[in-house]
C-alpha cells in the first residue's frame, strides 16, 4: 500500500461552553479515522483549535468579569482536558485568536477584494441604546412577524418556522440589556457569493470527486440551483465595534466576523504545528497540493463548509478540501438532550462518575456510517451492548486461555511443529474471513459495520475456543499440547481482534499490548489469498501474566450520572405553579364578537404521524387526519413532546388557516397549544374529550 499525506480536521467547538456527549461524536468519530489512518503507516495530521471570536464571548467575558483572553485560555484547557480524558489524540490544539490565523484571515481577504469580490454596502440594523452595540440576530428577541408567537430571535421563528430579517420582529427587545433597540445604519463588507465566478465554481465542486456525501450534494445544489439561476446571496463577513476578533485591516471599528476567520482556524493551527515540526505548510495547502484534505463536521454547518469555505479558498488561491464528512445529531433514549432529564451530559461529568470513555467510543462507533443520520444513545442498549460485546465477547478470550499460557508454560505461546499445526487449524476454521472488509468499513467512515465483522469474528473465535474447552483438556495430563496450542490459538486471535479494535479502543489496546508483550500494533493488512496465520504472533512469544483489562457497566453507573446531571427544573416547575399569582397570568386579549370567533374553523384532528424536523429545534412535523383529508402542520411543540407517543391522539387544529410556505416545507393549519412563559414556560397541546372523531367542527 501507498504512503499517503494527510491533513484532517473536527469543527472548532465555541469558547462559550462546555463539551458535551452530543459533540464527541464527531472528536471520537474523527479519533478513530486518523488513528486508523495512521495505523496504516499513512502520514496523517490532525489539527483543531477553539473557535474564539463573536459577541457572545466578548459579553460572557464581561459578566464574569474577565478579558477574552482570559476566558479563552481558562475555557481552551477545559476542553482540551475533555478530549484528552476521551483519549482523542490532536497532533495540534490550538486557538482561532492566533497571529496565525490573523495573517491568513487577513490575506484571504485582501485576495478576494483584489479579485473584485468584496463589495461594501451600508445596512440598516438593530442597535441597542444602552450597551451601544449592534445586536447580532440571536440578541434580539421580539414576536415573530408572521405568527406572532413570543420571544423568537432574530432571524426565524421556532414556532411556524418563518425566516426574516430582525428589524421585522414585532415588539423587538434586546436580549443584553432589555432595552428596545432602534435601527441604525452602517457599512458592512460582503463577500459576492451570488458572483457568477463563485456560483459556477461552486455548481462544479459540490457535484465532483465526491468532495461531499450524496445527501449533503443535494442540499448544496437546492441552495446553488441551476447554472443561471442566481439563489446566492452575498455573504456579510464583518461586524462593527464593540466586537471580539480580528480588525478587517485598513478599516477602522469594523471586524471579521467569527465564521469568517474560524475555518481559516484550520489553517492557522496547522501553520503553528508546522512551524514547530519543521514541515512545509504550502505542501499541504497550495492549490496544485497531491496531499489529502478533509473536514469532519456536523450537518448544522455545512453550509459554512460547503459553499463559503470552498469558495473563499478558490478564488484566493489556495487548495480545497479533498472532502468534507458531515455526520448528524445525537439523541439520548430517543430524545433531544434534556437537562431536566438528566440526559445532557457533560464530558466532565461523564469522566466525574468514574465511567470508562471507552464505553462511549464503543457505542459510538456501533452506531456510525459515512452518512449524515442522527445517530441514538440509549441507556439500556449502551450496557447491554458494551458488557456483551467489549467485555463478553472480545476481553473473554484473552481471560479463558491467558491463566493456562503462564501457568502452564511459562508464558511462552507454541512453537515448532504445534505452531504449524495451530497455523493449519487458524487457516481451516477462519477460511471464510473476508480480507479488506474491515479496512474498506474504516475508511468508508462506516464504523458500524466494520465492529459488526469484527464482533462476528470474535464470536466465531469464541466458538472454536468452546469446542476445543481448554478447561477440561486441563484435566488430561496426557493432552499437554493440545491444550498448549488451544489457548495459543485464542491467545493469537485476540492479537489480531485488538488490532482491529485498537482505532476505537485505544487505552484498552495499549494495556493488551503489555500484556502480549509486543509492539505497538500496526494494521494487519490481509492480501487477497493470504493465509490469515501469517499475520500471527511468532512461534514461542512471550506473553506477560494477564491483568484486567475492563470492568463490565453497572447499571447503578448510568444512574448515578444521571442523576448528577439532573437540573431542579422539573421540581421548580411544580413549585412555581403552586405560588402562581392572578398578576402573573397573562392578560385577557381585546373583546372580539361573535361573527369574528365564527370565522374561525376548530377540527378535531388525529395526529397520524409525527416526526422530528431537521435544523429546527422546536418543530415537530405532524400529520393530521381531519376525517376528510390529511395535513401537514408544523408545530413548535418538540420541547414537551415525543414524536412516537403523540401518534394517534387527537387534538384540535385551526383548519382555516391560510397555508404558510416555511423553509422546511408547507404548514396546512396551527395546532392549538396552552402555553405562558410567565408562569410555567411549559406546552400543552389541548386534547378533546373522550367520543370526539377526527373532522368533527369545535363551537
Amino acid at each position: 500500500m501507498s504512503s499517503r499525506k494527510l491533513l484532517v480536521t473536527s469543527a472548532l467547538p465555541y469558547a462559550n461552553g462546555s463539551i458535551h456527549l452530543g459533540h464527541l461524536v464527531e472528536y471520537i468519530q474523527t479519533d478513530i479515522w486518523v488513528r486508523f489512518q495512521k495505523m496504516q503507516g499513512h502520514t496523517v495530521y490532525y489539527v483543531c483549535a477553539d473557535d474564539t471570536h463573536g459577541t457572545p464571548i466578548m459579553l460572557r467575558a464581561e459578566k464574569e468579569g474577565l478579558t477574552p483572553e482570559a476566558l479563552i485560555a481558562r475555557v481552551h484547557g477545559e476542553h482540551f482536558s475533555d478530549f484528552t480524558g476521551f483519549n482523542i489524540r490532536f497532533d495540534q490544539y490550538y486557538s482561532t485568536h492566533s497571529a496565525e490565523t490573523r495573517h491568513y484571515s487577513e490575506d484571504i481577504y485582501q485576495k478576494l477584494k483584489a479579485a473584485g469580490l468584496i463589495t461594501v454596502r451600508a445596512i440598516e440594523q438593530l442597535y441597542d441604546p444602552v450597551k451601544q452595540m449592534f445586536l447580532p440576530d440571536r440578541f434580539v428577541k421580539g414576536e415573530c412577524p408572521k405568527c406572532g408567537a413570543k420571544d423568537q430571535y432574530g432571524d426565524s421563528c421556532e414556532v411556524c418556522g418563518a425566516a426574516y430579517a430582525p428589524t421585522e420582529l414585532k415588539n423587538p427587545y434586546s436580549a443584553v440589556s432589555g432595552a428596545t433597540p432602534i435601527k441604525k445604519a452602517s457599512e458592512h463588507f460582503f463577500f459576492r457569493l451570488s458572483d457568477e465566478r463563485c456560483a459556477d465554481f461552486l455548481r462544479r465542486w459540490t457535484r465532483e470527486a465526491n468532495h461531499l456525501q450524496a445527501e449533503a450534494a443535494n442540499k448544496m445544489h437546492e441552495w446553488l440551483g441551476q447554472a443561471g439561476e442566481n439563489k446566492l446571496s452575498d455573504w456579510d463577513i464583518s461586524r462593527d465595534a464593540p466586537y471580539f476578533g480580528f480588525e478587517i485591516p485598513g478599516e477602522t471599528a469594523k471586524y471579521f466576523y467569527v465564521w469568517l476567520d474560524a475555518p481559516i482556524g484550520y489553517m492557522g493551527s496547522f501553520k503553528h504545528f508546522c512551524t514547530h515540526h519543521g514541515i512545509d505548510f504550502d505542501e499541504y495547502w497550495k492549490r496544485e497540493s497531491n496531499t489529502e484534505l478533509y473536514h469532519f463536521i456536523g450537518k448544522d454547518i455545512l453550509y459554512f463548509h460547503a459553499l463559503f469555505w470552498p469558495a473563499m479558498l478558490e478564488n484566493s488561491g489556495y487548495r480545497t478540501p479533498t472532502q468534507i464528512f458531515a455526520h448528524g445529531f445525537l439523541t439520548v433514549n430517543g430524545e433531544k438532550m434534556s437537562k431536566s432529564r438528566g440526559t445532557f451530559i457533560t464530558a466532565a461529568s461523564y469522566l466525574q462518575q468514574q465511567l470508562n470513555p471507552e464505553w462511549l467510543r464503543y457505542y459510538y462507533a456501533a452506531k456510525l456510517n459515512g452518512t449524515l443520520e442522527d445517530i441514538d444513545l440509549n441507556l439500556e442498549d449502551f450496557v447491554a451492548r458494551v458488557n456483551s460485546d467489549v467485555v463478553g465477547k472480545f476481553v473473554n478470550i484473552a481471560s479463558r486461555c491467558a491463566g493456562f499460557i503462564t501457568k502452564r508454560f511459562e508464558g511462552r505461546l507454541v512453537a515448532g511443529q504445534d505452531y504449524r499445526l495451530l497455523q493449519q487449524t487458524i487457516d481451516q476454521h477462519f477460511a471464510a474471513w473476508q480480507a479488506g472488509v474491515i479496512e474498506q468499513a474504516y475508511e468508508a467512515r462506516d464504523f458500524s459495520t466494520a465492529v459488526r465483522h469484527i464482533m462476528k469474528r470474535a464470536d466465531e473465535v469464541n466458538e472454536l475456543i468452546h469446542e476445543l474447552a481448554p478447561w477440561d483438556i486441563a484435566k488430561d495430563a496426557t493432552k499437554t499440547s493440545e491444550l498448549h496450542r488451544a489457548c495459543s490459538l485464542g491467545i493469537q486471535m485476540f492479537y489480531l481482534l485488538s488490532s482491529y479494535l485498537k482505532p476505537i479502543l485505544p487505552a484498552t489496546v495499549e494495556k493488551i499490548e503489555q500484556f502480549l508483550n509486543c509492539d505497538s500494533l500496526k494494521w494487519p493488512t490481509q492480501a487477497v489469498g493470504q493465509p490469515l496465520s501469517s499475520l500471527l504472533l511468532p512461534a514461542g512469544h512471550l506473553i506477560n501474566p494477564y491483568q484486567h483489562l475492563m470492568t463490565r457497566i453497572e447499571p447503578k453507573q448510568i444512574e448515578a450520572m444521571i442523576a448528577a446531571n439532573k437540573t431542579p427544573a422539573d421540581t421548580q416547575a411544580s413549585d412555581t405553579q403552586s405560588k402562581v399569582q392572578p398578576s402573573d397570568i397573562a392578560p385577557i386579549a381585546e373583546t372580539i364578537s361573535i361573527e369574528d370567533f365564527s370565522k374561525i374553523d376548530l377540527r378535531i384532528a388525529r395526529i397520524v404521524d409525527a416526526q422530528h424536523v431537521e435544523g429546527a429545534e422546536k418543530l415537530l412535523k405532524l400529520t393530521l387526519d381531519i376525517g376528510i383529508e390529511q395535513r401537514t402542520v408544523f408545530a413548535g411543540i418538540k420541547s414537551a413532546y415525543d414524536p412516537e407517543k403523540l401518534k394517534g391522539r387527537l387534538t384540535v387544529m385551526v383548519a382555516n388557516l391560510a397555508p404558510r410556505k416555511m423553509k422546511f416545507g408547507l404548514s396546512e393549519g396551527m395546532v392549538l397549544a396552552a402555553s405562558d412563559p410567565n408562569v410555567t414556560g411549559g406546552l400543552f397541546i389541548l386534547s378533546p374529550d373522550e367520543g370526539a372523531k377526527p373532522g368533527m367542527r369545535v363551537k
